[in-house]
């Protein structure tokens, strides 16, 4: 049986971006700030070295450093999670480090690079999760896509709690909950999960991935309650004023899934830095601009909203 009662995915979940300095040496500091910023504004679980935390680009030895610093700074307030993929090895090896870390469970990533068979895909996760005794949960996206009979499978493993989809398929994701249900927790990972949660939502979806919620998590909040209470009016004016010209910019150039939050970050005073490793490219200067004018208006839009 699995262990979905043993930790919720329900609510909107943080992922903390990986500060580095001028040298690209990580600024534990910054990063234990991001983590403090997330949880002192309600964020229900935090994920350390995933896509946000630029994963693919961490030695084991900061992976660890990062991980210990969320664990120490929440201190068992909220879950944290952990990344771990690509290649096979490294991704057992990360995996059994957090959990001698005390890490509250996994968040599997693709392998790396190739596109693989269905049994090949399931042995790639099954490895993982059975090289642990944490709470897993397994990552479509890329050159992961299930079909409904490999991921019955993978919901078969005992510690395989959740299914996150950065696919967007939703004739798939239909299938998968109403085929396997509460077998399996069912959280929202698409590149700006803001854009698409109602639609989630509607199909049994009870958690996304929030990356604007490191700069602007009031704005992450008051989406969720408003999808919540079925406040469509409000629902409306955040998408067209903050989320959609948002997403508008990230689309200009590719990485700005990663720097743009951290560009949003350094505006509102969080002392991340706006490097990033390579491949990826910090945000041009009048993108930063444009970021900068929708972030105040987040704060005016919703500040009046209390008024």
């Amino acid at each position: 049986m699995n262990q979905e009662h043993t930790i919720s995915l329900a609510g909107i979940m943080g992922f903390p971006v990986t500060p580095f300095d001028d040298r690209e040496q990580v600024n534990e500091n910054a990063f234990q700030a991001n983590v403090r910023f997330l949880v002192s504004h309600g964020l229900d679980s935090i994920f350390v070295g995933a896509g946000s935390g630029e994963y693919q680009s961490l030695t084991v030895h900061e992976y660890a450093q990062l991980l210990t610093a969320a664990i120490s700074e929440t201190n068992g307030g909220v879950p944290v999670f952990a990344g771990a993929g690509g290649n096979i090895r490294d991704a057992v090896e990360r995996a059994q480090l957090a959990e001698k870390l005390g890490a509250d469970g996994l968040l599997l990533l693709p392998p790396y690079l190739i596109i693989p068979e269905q049994e090949g895909l399931f042995q790639y996760y099954q490895t993982i999760a059975g090289s642990t005794s944490l709470p897993v949960i397994v990552y479509q996206r890329d050159n992961a896509v299930f079909t409904l009979s490999t991921l019955e499978r993978l919901a078969q493993i005992p510690n395989v709690i959740g299914f996150k989809d950065g696919l967007g398929n939703f004739e798939l994701n239909l299938e998968f909950v109403q085929m396997i249900g509460k077998g399996l927790q069912w959280m929202n990972g698409m590149p700006l999960a803001e854009l698409t949660m109602p639609a989630y939502s509607a199909i049994g979806y009870r958690s996304y991935s929030s990356a604007i919620s490191n700069y602007i998590p009031h704005v992450s909040r008051k989406f969720y309650e408003c999808l919540l209470a079925g406040d469509d009016a409000m629902l409306q004016q955040i998408y067209r004023e903050i989320i959609l010209p948002i997403h508008r910019i990230r689309q200009q150039r590719k990485g700005y899934a990663v720097s743009l939050i951290k560009a949003g970050m350094e505006i509102v005073g969080l002392p991340v830095g706006l490097t990033v490793r390579t491949p990826l490219i910090p945000v041009e200067r009048a993108h930063y601009t444009q970021l900068e004018a929708i972030i105040q208006r987040s704060h005016e839009l919703i500040a009046n909203t209390h008024a």
